[in-house]
Order: C-alpha cells, then sequence, then structure tokens
C-alpha cells in the first residue's frame, strides 16, 4: 500500500514484476535502469539468492504528473521465480500497488506461467488482495526468439491460456531488446498512479464529517 509523506509532499508506490524463471524479470528492470538513468533515483539493489536474484530501484516516473499536490515515487521490485522461492516472493508482494505479470513465450514454459500466475493469485489472496482489483499488466515476452527459430506460443494463446478472465491489457515483448518493455511499465505506472488516486479521493471522504 502506498505511503504518503506529507513532510516531504511525496507519495511512495511499489511495482512488483512477478513471473516464472527465467522469463526476463531481472532483464525488465536490468534494461529500465539502463535505459531511463534520468528517472532513476538512487542505486539498484540485488539480492542474490542461489540462481535467482531480487532486485529493486526506485523511479520516478516524470510525465505523469502528480497525486494531490504531491510527488510520485515509485519503487520497482522483481520477485526470484524459483518454486523454492516462494516465501521470497509473497514477501516481496507485501505493500504492492501495481504488477506486472512477465510470462516466457517459449512453449514449453506454458504450464510454468499458468501456475506462476495461479501462485500470485494464492499470496495475494493471503494479503487480503483481490487479482481482479490490483492494477496488473501482462508482458508476453521473448517475441525476438521467434527470429532465431525457436518454438514460441502465439500471442492468442498466451492470452486464452493466462488473459480470459482476467482480460487486462498485454504487451508482446522483449526484454533483452527493450522492445515493449517501456510500454508495460508506462502502462502499469498509470493504472497504479489512478488507483492511488481513487484510494486517496474515498479516504478524504471517509475522513470527512
Amino acid at each position: 500500500m502506498a505511503v504518503l509523506n506529507v513532510k516531504n509532499r511525496e507519495i511512495e508506490c511499489k511495482i512488483v514484476y512477478y513471473g516464472p524463471g527465467r522469463c526476463g524479470k531481472t532483464t525488465n528492470l536490468e534494461y529500465t535502469y539502463r535505459t531511463f538513468k534520468k528517472q532513476v533515483a538512487g542505486d539498484m539493489v540485488s539480492i542474490n539468492t542461489e540462481g535467482d536474484r531480487t532486485l529493486f530501484f526506485d523511479f520516478l516516473p516524470m510525465g505523469l504528473g502528480k497525486i494531490k499536490g504531491c510527488d510520485v515515487r515509485v519503487q520497482l521490485y522483481t520477485v526470484p521465480g524459483q518454486v523454492k522461492y516462494s516465501s521470497t516472493r509473497k514477501l516481496v508482494l507485501k505493500g504492492v500497488d501495481g504488477i506486472v505479470f512477465v510470462a516466457d513465450s517459449l512453449k514449453i514454459r506454458r504450464e510454468k506461467n499458468m501456475l506462476s500466475l495461479k501462485d500470485l493469485q494464492m499470496n495475494l489472496k493471503e494479503y487480503g488482495i483481490s487479482i481482479f482489483k490490483v492494477p496488473l499488466i501482462m508482458q508476453f515476452n521473448k517475441r525476438d526468439l521467434e527470429a532465431e527459430g525457436l518454438p514460441l506460443m502465439s500471442m492468442e494463446q498466451m492470452d486464452r491460456d493466462l488473459n480470459r478472465q482476467l482480460k487486462v491489457p498485454f504487451y508482446p515483448a522483449s526484454a533483452v531488446t527493450g522492445e515493449g518493455v517501456g510500454k508495460t511499465l508506462t502502462h502499469c505506472l498509470k493504472e497504479t498512479l489512478l488507483s492511488l488516486q481513487r484510494q486517496l479521493k474515498w479516504t478524504q471522504q471517509e475522513e470527512q464529517p
């Protein structure tokens, strides 16, 4: 949940990149960190686990406006995708305001994508959050591998597998080349900020006598 710093006139919120192991979550954040340097505040922190990593850094969404006269600071996080780091994934989700679900386009990863989405839904539920209400954008990653002759799922199939009930926006992407990375993040930021504006409006209405 977003944190309001009245003294600094700043709202801090959290966006988490979620998905199966090796789907491209880390590559997304690394590309964003390199490409949007002017919007990055501070260093990128990497917490290494065996064969996986959790990354996070502060991001300033310039050009998307303020909320109630406050500047917005966004913390971008990844979660480790491997099954054995289930508790770490759940911990990183605590206080989440928006989510990018990164799905792997390789055919052999189809089941892992669906299991990871189910894992996300269960972890959100334990925090009292509905996956149908949290700002969520999907990214169908590794589309560039088709040029290398690797068997990929079609966008239509991935949409059916993962998005039939959710019906959230999705983007084709290659985190390696950067294609679709900025569009995915920008859309998630917009949805998250709109959600925060609604939450603040409701809070103010509740506080009125």
